[in-house]
């Protein structure tokens, strides 16, 4: 078996990867979404994989791994890669799951990710009606994750820092940073403390938190929170879209705190990994499989985080349905350092018609049952998914 053509389509709001062999099969991986421009550096790799067995996932990555880098650009290779499992899977006739060394769990546990609730405002009154919406949800999430303080618009929130807008940032946006003010220190914790008053103890709370604290201000919040047992604090220092680690910075903070802290997700390859774990910087990891490299690139950095005793959440809000399926294949093999990945949705809604295979209904009780089928046990409906292809992009399935 041969790869004799790699394609790119934007369906929705995703890259969707398609790897094609010499025998008709197909598989397929995703681009996060808000990364549409990184088409050409997915069409960049077609002629270094054409002639390759697919099969061999880990020699056809070999030949591309050196073309990514930290979040945005390692989509490209990290999606090509889970296509290529995918692939593998398919003609084997077996899950992904199986290829990865064979699952260990046959539900796995997802938090809130994609279905976070919709918030007008930043009181404390916005964040308990958030928390009793995502109470609520009929998926039954026993995790929630919310953002707040200088994760997405809260950091504009007059009064809550002295810092400003650095400029020249466009992956996704302004960076926002700076000290904190005391009242708006003591806003952030009076918002946290509704949110954990709403979901009780059968709730698990993660925060999404940045980056953008100053070090100091990173510790100030995480003792301020002690008592509310939050399961960990997301990107206080660096991670998004930041091109580094700070591992010596995450250290002086998560070895002075009782909450665990967390990241990771902007992350690529296990080598930019390394001194997060053997220092044991951080509590928790993040990394997401459509960017640190693909899905052995994850299990690899987990299984070695599990040796220094540190936990493992994998990223992926904007990694669509596909991303939903690679991610319950991947984390049913993973070992017991592992908490729940976050969830993707399919966006827009018609992402539920077009794909077939996903269980119904997806999520119970806060958990995915694991597929067996062949792959990561998706396919599309082409017929249904045609109308929803650009004119740039109808031979995309041919």
């Amino acid at each position: 078996m041969k790869i004799n053509d790699l394609k790119c389509a934007m369906i929705g709001r995703n890259l969707i990867v398609r790897v094609v062999s010499d025998e008709g099969l197909s598989g397929y991986g995703a681009v996060e979404s808000f990364k549409a421009s990184l088409k050409p550096q997915v069409m960049a790799l077609r002629d270094v994989l054409i002639g390759m067995d697919p099969s061999t996932v880990e020699r056809c990555v070999r030949k591309i791994r050196a073309r990514g880098s930290f979040k945005p650009n390692g989509a490209a290779v990290s999606a090509v890669e889970v296509a290529l499992w995918d692939l593998a899977g398919r003609a084997a006739g077996l899950p992904v799951h199986k290829l990865l060394g064979g699952k260990v769990r046959d539900t796995v546990r997802v938090y809130n990710g994609a279905m976070r609730a919709p918030m007008t405002g930043f009181g404390v009154e916005d964040f308990r009606a958030a928390a009793l919406y995502m109470r609520d949800q009929p998926e039954g999430f026993t995790i929630v994750k919310q953002g707040i303080a200088f994760h997405g618009s809260m950091k504009n929130r007059t009064g809550l820092h002295y810092g400003a807008a650095q400029p020249g940032r466009s992956f996704p946006g302004t960076i926002v940073s700076g000290m904190l003010t005391e009242k708006g220190l003591d806003h952030l914790v009076a918002c946290v403390a509704a949110t954990k008053e709403v979901l009780g103890k059968d709730i698990g709370l993660a925060l999404d938190c940045g980056p953008g604290f100053t070090p100091v201000d990173a510790l100030k919040f995480a003792r301020a929170l002690e008592p509310y047992n939050i399961l960990w604090l997301e990107d206080l220092i660096a991670g998004d879209y930041t091109p580094y680690v700070q591992a010596d910075i995450y250290r002086d903070i998560s070895t002075r705190s009782l909450v665990p802290i967390h990241t990771g997700e902007q992350i690529y390859l296990r080598q930019n990994f390394k001194e997060l774990i053997d220092r044991r910087a951080v509590h928790v990891i993040g990394p997401d499989p459509f960017d640190v490299g693909g899905l052995a690139e994850l299990k690899w950095i987990a299984e070695y985080a599990d040796l220094y005793g540190i936990q493992v959440a994998p990223h992926g809000i904007g990694n669509g349905l596909i991303g939903l399926a690679a991610l319950t294949q991947l984390c049913a093999t993973l070992p017991d350092n592992f908490i729940a990945f976050e969830y993707p949705a399919g966006e827009p809604s018609w992402w539920y018609e077009i794909l077939e295979g996903l269980p119904d209904p997806i999520v119970t009780d806060g958990f995915v049952s694991v597929s067996d089928r062949p792959g990561l046990g998706i396919d599309f409906n082409v017929e249904r998914t045609l109308p929803h292809l650009g004119e740039e992009d109808r031979d995309f399935f041919q």
